[in-house]
Formats: C-alpha cells, sequence, structure tokens
C-alpha cells in the first residue's frame, strides 16, 4: 500500500525554527500558560497581521468564546453566524446562552451571503454580533459586512481559523472586525499541535480577554477570583512552536496556492467541475483546495476512489442549519450552502505533497470520468 496522502497534515518546519524556541521553553523551565514565547507570539502574530494587540489562547474555539464575552454577548441574545462553517464557529454562542441564527452562503465567494446577512438585519434588528468565516481561506465579502455591522451598530467577529495568510484588498482577513480568531489546530496552515490567537485593536478588552483565560484571577497575594475565570491560555512550549511555525507561514500560503492551481490545470475542463471562486479583491492560502461536482461523476465517487488508494479526502463542511443540534434554530437564506455541501469536495492539500502525490491524485481522479 502507498504511503497515505493526507488532506492536511501537521509538519515541522524544515528550518527548525520550533526548536530553538522550545529548547529555550525548557531551558528556562517556563513549561506553563507563562513565559517569554507567549508574550513573543502575541507580538509577532499581531504585527503579521496588522493588529494592535492579541491573546494566546488555547484553541480557536476559545478564542471566539472570548470575543463572545468581550462582546457583552450573553443570555438571549442573538448572533448571526455562517451555516457553512466548522461547528467551532457556532459552539461559543451557545456557550453564552444566545441564540445563532444561521445565514446562508453565495456563489461568489462560499461565505456569507450579504443579500441574506440584509434580510437577517430586518428581522433580527437588536442582534449583538455576527461571526463572519473565511472558508477554506476565502474572504468573505467584507466592505459590505462591514458596512451592515456599522450602519446597524453590530459588533463583528471575524473566524479566521482557515484563512491565516489570506488577505482581502491588501489587508489581513482577521483584522475588519471589532475581534479577528485565528487557530493552530494541528489540520491549519501552520500548526502549534493545537491554540489559537484572539486579535483586536481595542487593546483594553484584549488585556480582559487574557484575565479571563487565566482563570480571572485578581491582582492580591492569595488567589482571588471577581469573575468567572476559564483556562484558556496558551503554554509556553506550545506557543515557541508557534513562532517557528510563524516564520514560515508565506512559504506555506505559497505551496497551498501551487496546489490549488495544479488541481485547477488539471480538472478544471473536466464536465461538471467547478473549483472554488476567485475574485480580484481576495488573495487567498487556499488552505483546502476544493471543487464541487454537477456532472454525471459525485463527491462520493472521488471520494471512494481515493480512500481505495490511501488518499484522504472529504465533503464540504455540512451546514449548520443541517446538523440535528442546531436545525432548531432559525436560517436565512435559499439553498446555496447546502448545494455547496451535496455538490463539494475538499481534495489532498497537504504542503509536503510532492508533484508525484498530486500527479497520482489527479490521475485517479480524471479515471472516474473514463469509466462514466
Amino acid at each position: 500500500m502507498p504511503d497515505r496522502i493526507f488532506l492536511s497534515s501537521p509538519h515541522m518546519s524544515d528550518e527548525g525554527y520550533e526548536m530553538q524556541y522550545i529548547n529555550e521553553a525548557f531551558d528556562t523551565n517556563w513549561i506553563a500558560p507563562l513565559g517569554e514565547n507567549v508574550n513573543q507570539f502575541e507580538t509577532e502574530l499581531a504585527v503579521k497581521v496588522g493588529s494592535k494587540a492579541a491573546a494566546a489562547l488555547s484553541s480557536g474555539t476559545a478564542a471566539i468564546h472570548l470575543a463572545l464575552r468581550a462582546a457583552g454577548v450573553g443570555e438571549g441574545d442573538i448572533v448571526f453566524c455562517p451555516t457553512l462553517t466548522f461547528s467551532a464557529t457556532a459552539n461559543p454562542i451557545i456557550y453564552q446562552n444566545a441564540t445563532p441564527v444561521f445565514i446562508d452562503s453565495d456563489y461568489e465567494t462560499w461565505n456569507m451571503c450579504t443579500k441574506a446577512l440584509e434580510k437577517a438585519f430586518e428581522k433580527y434588528p437588536n442582534v449583538k454580533a455576527v461571526i463572519v468565516v473565511h472558508l477554506y481561506g476565502l474572504s468573505a465579502d467584507m466592505d459590505k459586512i462591514v458596512e451592515l455591522c456599522k450602519k446597524h451598530n453590530v459588533v463583528l467577529i471575524e473566524d479566521a481559523a482557515e484563512s491565516l495568510g489570506t488577505y482581502y484588498k491588501g489587508k489581513h482577513t482577521g483584522t475588519f472586525g471589532d475581534y479577528g480568531i485565528f487557530s493552530f489546530n494541528g489540520n491549519k496552515i501552520i500548526t502549534s499541535s493545537g491554540g489559537g490567537m484572539l486579535v483586536s485593536d481595542n487593546e483594553e478588552r484584549i488585556a480582559k480577554a487574557r484575565f479571563w483565560a487565566t482563570q480571572s484571577r485578581d491582582q492580591a497575594r492569595h488567589y482571588q477570583h471577581s469573575e468567572l475565570g476559564f483556562n484558556y491560555r496558551m503554554s509556553n512550549v506550545v506557543a515557541g512552536i508557534g513562532r517557528g511555525q510563524l516564520k514560515i507561514l508565506d512559504k506555506r500560503v505559497e505551496k497551498k496556492n501551487y496546489i490549488f492551481e495544479f488541481y485547477k490545470k488539471e480538472l478544471g475542463h473536466l464536465e461538471g467541475v467547478e473549483f472554488m471562486p476567485s475574485n480580484e479583491w481576495n488573495e487567498p492560502n487556499y488552505w483546502l483546495s476544493s471543487m464541487t461536482l454537477n456532472g454525471n461523476v459525485k463527491p462520493l465517487d472521488v471520494m471512494e476512489a481515493l480512500e481505495k488508494e490511501n488518499i484522504e479526502s472529504r465533503p464540504v463542511w455540512k451546514p449548520m442549519h443541517m446538523q440535528p443540534f442546531f436545525e432548531k434554530y432559525d436560517f436565512l437564506g435559499t439553498d446555496v450552502a447546502e448545494k455547496l455541501f451535496k455538490t463539494g469536495v475538499c481534495l489532498p492539500s497537504d504542503t509536503k505533497m510532492t508533484d508525484a502525490d498530486l500527479a497520482r491524485v489527479v490521475e485517479i481522479i480524471k479515471g472516474l470520468w473514463l469509466k462514466k
């Protein structure tokens, strides 16, 4: 059996920057959620994306949760959320005992449909916050979304977990809203094995998020807690890995773009195949290369053919309003997200893939059209 090809698997950089910072953490004995790596990772990430402040946390989910708390979201509040996303985007809304309202996608961006968002504002004028996602590294239509949020005086949170290294009109995703979040989970474009980051130009609220994330421990000689706290801070070792990975982010983005263009060139001409949309204002990181199939060959055909050859692929995210846990909540839009789910497939996009690996994947997929 040939070596397994993963959808997007974690790996250390060739340069070995991570080991330098990890060794420094062990040498100083700062292993806990304190230390120079944590401080420096926050500073370096903030500088990289162009934000004034950042808080290094245990996960991207934790970052969304604290962003919602910082935005004042509480019991009974309405939060708009794209339906085409991973559940980690929506779960923190429930943590805060708030109510999600799911918004459809559009074909132009695969992200939150601004027309459906406008209708949502009309139906729920007292909405507390909007979460927008940059799916698979594709930027949402931020000008319109920012305009609508400002018009209605609503806090905007960007879930940029999949879009580190993506730019919208020359500005990094995650920096258009009041808060932005990033993830360094094992499958992301850079990984620290886990962890996340909350960024904002509001330095006071980021300081508050750090306080909450460190069990809300008051400044006192003894352990004193005046607010509910969380164990959400990133460890010094994990931060060291993240610092090393951040140095090679641009190389990872370059390789992800290469993989996408390879697939598009080799498969884009096949009957029924369309790849993720391109827009002149969008500079994607192409975290995952995804396509839709609207012909005789179906997504399941592709996934099963690759699986037989020990190659991992997956469907596009199943919309939240179709999920058993979330189906009771309101949804605004048509059926775009549902169609993307039913016709979409995420191709192997691991940056360790060689041209031979890519050619192998392409050959298997092309063979399905010969059989049809």
